[in-house]
Formats: structure tokens, sequence, C-alpha cells
């Protein structure tokens, strides 16, 4: 089938219009007309050929949600007419001790993501959510109940999994003292999640206009880390921190905010490798983790979730036509706090 969709031709071209093709549904897939995509840092990055050897034409997306158009002969979950979503990934070995767990997101044979991936039957490789429609197995897909919000919705495909994961697999709950680091997209989401798990959630940032915002967004503390008084006074202090910052910064100033036995998690991806001396963790039993985002099933825990609690992303809605100034605002940290492209404007 031939789709419309927003391609970036090389690492420095602009996304621009073009025509690609999709299969057509086979027994287990089901096809998707887009509604709403949302903008990832990732989809920047991989354009712009930053991360994983990007292959061309390039298009990007992993916050899909859509409306279900047609599928396979075999397909038991979806019928035609429903809301459903598509994050950042559309296939897996399934046979790995990881999948079979449950945690397709470290399938042990790599996962397939949901653009710029290597399909496992050797067909190509995959284009994302910037188009009118998708092909997807339905193992991939997920039901969407909140169908109020759906460009609210989109985001959390992506970031609203991403911070749900670690605040679940580390046990996050009522009354743990819970920093979080950074106010972007992932940031305000694991602020709205945490608070709403009952944890007493600080907001860190070095940006004293943040706070306005975190206060909004459920966070009840915030700490300026261009004072030391502040740092100073929250040695100590926190049960679990999550850092959601890319931008390079000292993981050490943050360790030392944890109590005993308190846990970093880090979903962010700095450029540059950290530098954590042996005695920021030993000294009091900490632990500093990475977390990617979820599985399948926990992708769909966390949308159930989120649609019990009347939780969705904060996001500007845009025109495909505007993508390219979208880019160039998200690096600027120019947006409260996911771009969301409607579809409809392709």
């Amino acid at each position: 089938m031939e789709v419309k969709a927003y391609a970036a031709q090389n690492e420095t071209a602009p996304l621009q219009p073009y025509i690609i093709n999709r299969r057509e549904p086979r027994e287990h897939d089901v096809q998707i007309d887009i509604l709403y995509c949302g903008i990832c840092h990732s989809d920047l990055h991989t354009a712009r050929g930053e991360w994983y050897g990007t292959m061309y034409p390039c298009v990007p997306g992993h916050e899909i949600v859509g409306r279900v158009v047609k599928v396979g002969s075999h397909v038991k979950k979806y019928a035609e007419g429903d809301i459903v979503g598509v994050g950042c990934m559309v296939d897996s070995c399934r046979e790995c001790a990881s999948c079979q767990e449950g945690l397709e997101q470290y399938c042990e044979n790599g996962f397939v993501g949901t653009y710029n991936g290597q399909e496992r039957d050797g067909s190509g490789y995959t284009l994302g959510g910037y188009s009118k429609q998708v092909v997807v197995d339905e193992a991939f897909v997920l039901k969407i109940r909140d169908t109020e919000n759906l460009a609210g919705v989109a985001p959390l495909l992506c970031a609203g999994i991403t911070t749900y994961s670690p605040l679940r697999h580390w046990g996050v709950k009522k009354g743990d003292k819970v920093g979080v680091v950074g106010l972007g997209g992932l940031g305000h989401m694991a602020v709205k999640l945490a608070a709403s798990f009952g944890a007493d959630v600080t907001m860190i940032s070095h940006s004293p206009s943040k706070k306005q915002d975190a206060e909004k967004l459920g966070a009840h503390h915030f700490l300026l880390t261009k004072d030391a008084n502040e740092v100073a006074a929250a040695s100590g202090s926190f049960d679990f921190i999550l850092d959601t910052v890319s931008a390079d910064h000292d993981y050490n100033m943050y360790l030392g905010m944890l109590k005993r036995d308190g846990k970093m998690v880090c979903v962010g991806i700095p450029s540059t490798p950290g530098q954590v001396p042996a005695f920021s963790l030993i000294m009091q039993r900490k632990t500093l983790a990475g977390s990617l985002i979820g599985g399948i099933a926990e992708t769909q825990e966390m949308l159930d979730y989120c649609a019990e609690h009347n939780i969705t992303s904060d996001v500007e809605v845009i025109d495909i036509k505007d993508i390219n100034e979208a880019y160039e605002r998200m690096l600027k940290g120019d947006v409260r706090y996911r771009f969301v492209i409607d579809m409809n404007t392709l």
C-alpha cells in the first residue's frame, strides 16, 4: 500500500512529505489509521543520524494512537473501529528468556523498533508513525481505553511507560520520598505518576522557572540545584530518584541526596559517560541503575492505570508541516511538555 508520510532523506535534510509502502495485513496484523503521533527526542536524534546508524529515508514516530481499519484473519484481540496504540516496539524474537517473561524491551536477540528497526523476516527496516497508516502484529498493539484526549494519550506510549516502568519495578509506594530530576517530556510524566502512587515528590531542577509548573503537575516540593544550601539540606533525604535528563550532568550530586539503600535510576541518555566514584555508592549501599521502556503487558497496564486515574501528557498539538520547527523548539526546551502531530494534517 502506498501511504503518505514525512521522512528525512539524510542526516542534514529536513523532514519532508514522502510516499512509503506498507505491507498488506497478514494473518495476525492490524492495519491502523494514525490519528496522533507524539514527538520524542529520539525521533530527532535518529532522523539526524546521531544514534544507531540511521537508515534513510527515515520516518520517525513511536507514540502512535489510531483507529483500526482492517485486521488479519487470525486476529483475536482487535476489531475494526477500535482505538489502539503502538509504542516503541513492533516485534521481538518472542523466544528468549526476556520475551518469555513479558520483557520484550530487553529481548536478547534485539526487539524491532517501530522505526529504524530491522524487520525479523529480512524484508527491510521499519518506518514509523509520521504517516497516515501503519500495519503491526496484534501482539504489539495496545488497547486505548481513554478516548477523550487521544493527543494526550499518545506520549504515554513512550514518555509514560519510560517513567512508569522504573517506578513500578523499584516499588515506589505511598509515603516514599521521590526526587525527579528534570522537568521535560519524561520528567513531567514522572511527577504525575509518582504523585498518583502517593509518593512525596520533589522536582529537582537547575531552573527556578520550573517551580510553578512542577507544583501544578503534582510535585509537593521544589529543589533548586543552583542553591548550594538547598542541595546541602537535601543530603540523604530521598528513597528514590528518577533522573530524566539527557544533557551532560554530574550524577554524584544526586547520589548524595539518597538515603542509605536509596536508588537512583537513569532514563535520560547523556552524550558523555558519567563519572561515578565507588565511594558515591558504597558508603551508604546506594544503587545506580538504568531502565528502558516497558514490555507490552506492562505498557498495557500503564495505559489502563492512566485511564483509571485520568492521567495524560501535557501536549502541544501541531500541524505536520511544522515538524522541523518543532524539532528546533524541542532542542531549546520550548515545549510544555510534548509535541503531538495531528495526523489529519497530513
